[in-house]
Parts: structure tokens; C-alpha cells; sequence
């Protein structure tokens, strides 16, 4: 039976936020979804907790942003203003380039921890959640979040 990670080794673990594959469905975004869900949540809690907040703007959600050429806190900013989901989706419409080349930042999305580096994090990461044994599953960055977050059985 496949291992599965071992309880709190990552620190507090949030279902509630969407898979990293699911697309933004104006802009057809991977990833999307999920960042505009956790400015959600630090909306309604004040903050994200420990093991997401050291990533809370950096990593993934940075990474969109500079593909989008935009600043993550203007995301932020949007989400904490709107009222409703419309007012976040007319914000992004007004903040977003037009063409946001979603083919292109969303195969880059799935390849994240495909190269020797990124691998060896995979590895060192599943060491630590009690898996190792994963790691010919788990390919990319998305698929350790799915993993950790329980969406990967």
C-alpha cells in the first residue's frame, strides 16, 4: 500500500483551498483559483496558517504574478476590497494583461520540480512527510500540494 504523508509533517494542512490544476475559468489559468482562495482566507482569518503563510506571495503565487507581470499584494488588494466573487473577477479583468497566455504559464506550472533540482526537492520533501516511496509518482510542485492536501490518494 502506498505511504501516505505523515500527519502534521508539514504543518496545518487546508482542504478547503482548490487543486493547483484547476483552472480560472475567464482566463484559463492554473493556479489561479487557488491564490485568489488563500487572499480569501487571510481575508476572512487574518492569516493564513504557518506551514502556507511562508509561501503566502512567494513561491507559486509569485511566480504567476511575475508571469502575469503583476504584484501579488495587488491581488490581495482585490480580493480584500470586493464584496462579492464578481467584484474580485472585475478587479482581476481590470488588473490582468489581456492575453495572459495561459498555455504558456500553465505548462510551466505543471513542469515546476521536473528539473534535477526540483526533483531533488520533491525527494527531500517527500523524505520528510514519510513518503519517499512517492517520488515516481509525484512528478511537479502541483502534484506535492495535491499529495499533501489529500486530492492524491
Amino acid at each position: 500500500m502506498p505511504s501516505k504523508p505523515i500527519p502534521g509533517s508539514t504543518g496545518e494542512v487546508l482542504t478547503c483551498l482548490p487543486s493547483p490544476y484547476l483552472p480560472h475559468p475567464r482566463t484559463g489559468l492554473l493556479y489561479l483559483p487557488r491564490f485568489i482562495a488563500k487572499c480569501r482566507y487571510v481575508k476572512e482569518h487574518g492569516s493564513l496558517p504557518k506551514s502556507y503563510a511562508k509561501n503566502f506571495k512567494r513561491g507559486l503565487d509569485r511566480f504567476l504574478c511575475m508571469h502575469l507581470g503583476i504584484d501579488p499584494a495587488a491581488v490581495e488588494e482585490i480580493v480584500r476590497g470586493a464584496a462579492t466573487d464578481e467584484e474580485v473577477e472585475s478587479g482581476l479583468a481590470r488588473l490582468l494583461p489581456a492575453d495572459p497566455q495561459a498555455a504558456k504559464w500553465n505548462r510551466e506550472l505543471v513542469q515546476k520540480g521536473m528539473t534535477p533540482a526540483g526533483r531533488e526537492f520533491l525527494k527531500e520533501a517527500l523524505t520528510a512527510m514519510g513518503c519517499v516511496d512517492r517520488s515516481e509518482e509525484i512528478k511537479s510542485v502541483p502534484d506535492l500540494i495535491d499529495f499533501d492536501e489529500g486530492r492524491i490518494e
